[in-house]
C-alpha cells in the first residue's frame, strides 16, 4: 500500500485560483520531500491529506484512509507541525505538548510520559517546564516538532520545519528529522521551498509548480543515468557551443564550464572531437552526477538547432528557490 496516492487531485478556490491541478502520484514510505516555490500548492495539499480542506475533485488516500470521508482515523495516524507560530507562549512546552497528546486521545499519565519523550527526542527535556515564549526560534520549532510527535504517528507531515532558522538551526533540524525518520521508522513528509537543504536527507522527492506535478519519485531514481560531463575551455567557447549543438547535444551553460548530458558512450569522443577540430586550449573535460536541486532549475540550454531558452524536462520555475 502506498504511503499518499492521489488520482487527478484539484482543488480551487474562489475567483479562479487553482490552488491543485489534476495531480497524480503514489508515494511509498520513507523520508519525503514536497517541495516547490512558495505558492506553488504545497500546505493546500498537506490540509487536503489532513482533512482540513475539501478537495474540489479527484481522490486522495492517505495511510490507505480517504481524508474527506476518515479525517479523524487520518488525524490519529498523522502528526502535523505548522509552518507558522502557533505556540501559546505563557504555557510550558510539558504542558503544551501534553495537552496535545490527550486531544489525540491519550489518558493523562500516558500523555505526561509520552510528551516528556518527545521532549526528549527533540533535545528539549531540560528546558521543559519553560514557558514557550522564553524560547528561541529554533526551540519553538523543536516544540512543534515535538507535538506532533507526542502521540506515536505513522507518518509526520512538516510544513516548512527550517522555517526562520539559521544556517547551523536549519542543519540541526533537518539532522533531527533524518534521525525520526530512520531510527523511528516513522515516514516523514518535508514541505519546503529549499531543495538543495532537504534533498540531503530524503528518498524521494515530490516536485510541484503551480499546483502542478513536475515530478515524484524516488532520489536515486532521479539521479540514476544523471552522470554529465562538464567542460571548460580557454577560449572559443561559443564556437564549440554551437559545434556540440550541430552534433544535437543540449548544452547547459554554468557560468564558464559547459554541462553536457552524458547519453551514451559517444558524447565524451563527441566533445573531444568538437575541441580538436576547433583547435581549442581545453582545460577540463570530466564526469559527474547531476545533484537533484540541478533538475529543478531552469538554466539557459542551447538545443540541437542553436537556441536559446529554459531547460523544459523535469524543471519548474522557483522549485529550487
Amino acid at each position: 500500500m502506498a504511503l499518499i496516492e492521489t488520482r487527478a487531485l484539484t482543488k480551487r478556490y474562489g475567483g479562479g485560483v487553482t490552488a491543485l491541478s489534476e495531480l497524480s502520484l503514489a508515494v511509498e514510505p520513507g523520508i519525503i520531500g514536497l517541495v516547490g516555490a512558495n505558492g506553488a500548492g504545497k500546505s493546500t495539499f498537506i490540509k487536503i491529506m489532513l482533512g482540513l480542506l475539501q478537495p474540489s475533485g479527484g481522490d486522495l488516500r492517505v495511510l490507505g484512509l480517504d481524508p474527506t470521508t476518515q479525517s479523524v482515523q487520518v488525524r490519529q495516524r498523522v502528526g502535523y507541525m505548522p509552518e507558522h507560530d502557533c505556540l501559546p507562549s505563557e504555557t510550558s512546552a510539558a504542558e503544551y505538548v501534553t495537552h496535545l497528546a490527550r486531544m489525540s486521545g491519550l489518558p493523562a499519565n500516558a500523555a505526561r510520559e509520552r510528551a516528556s519523550e518527545a521532549l526528549r527526542h527533540v533535545g528539549l527535556y531540560e528546558e521543559r517546564y519553560r514557558q514557550i515564549g522564553g524560547y528561541s526560534t529554533g526551540m519553538k520549532q523543536r516544540v512543534k516538532l515535538a507535538q506532533a510527535l507526542a502521540h506515536d504517528p505513522d507518518l509526520l507531515l512538516l510544513d516548512e520545519p527550517t522555517n526562520g532558522l539559521d544556517p547551523a538551526g536549519r542543519d540541526a533540524m533537518l539532522e533531527l528529522v533524518y534521525r525520526i525518520g530512520t531510527e523511528f521508522g516513522i515516514s516523514i513528509v518535508v514541505c519546503s521551498h529549499l531543495l538543495g537543504e532537504v534533498e540531503r536527507i530524503c528518498t524521494s522527492l515530490i516536485a510541484i509548480d503551480g499546483g502542478k506535478l513536475l515530478r515524484s519519485a524516488t532520489v536515486s531514481d532521479m539521479t540514476t543515468s544523471r552522470d554529465v560531463l562538464t567542460v571548460e575551455v580557454s577560449e572559443g567557447v561559443e564556437l564549440l557551443v554551437a559545434r556540440l549543438a550541430e552534433q544535437g547535444l543540449p548544452v547547459t551553460r554554468d557560468g564558464a564550464a559547459l554541462m553536457v548530458p552524458l547519453d551514451s558512450e559517444e558524447v565524451y569522443d563527441q566533445i573531444l572531437v568538437a575541441v580538436a577540430e576547433l583547435d581549442l586550449p581545453l582545460h577540463r573535460l570530466d564526469q559527474r552526477r547531476h545533484r537533484v536541486a540541478e533538475l529543478f532549475q531552469t538554466p539557459s540550454v542551447t538545443g540541437p538547432n542553436g537556441q536559446t531558452g529554459p531547460a523544459a524536462q523535469e524543471v519548474g520555475h522557483g522549485a529550487a528557490n
